[in-house]
């Protein structure tokens, strides 16, 4: 089976999203076993951002 390359997620603006975006972008490179973390993780970054978002013109923390 021939893959198809996937483009890098577009930037969001928002440093915390595009960081996870970056993150579940990656799992190509990761074993499967590892991938479940890496949702999980996921799913906790999005939660965070999302239950405390940024201040409007503040750059997220990074």
């Amino acid at each position: 089976m021939t893959e198809v390359p996937v483009p890098a997620p577009t930037p969001t603006g928002i440093e915390a999203v595009d960081r996870v975006l970056d993150l579940v972008a990656g799992l190509d490179d990761r074993p499967l076993e590892e991938h479940a973390a890496v949702f999980e993780e996921a799913h906790a970054g999005l939660r965070h951002t999302l239950d405390n978002p940024p201040s409007p013109g503040v750059a997220s923390p990074a």
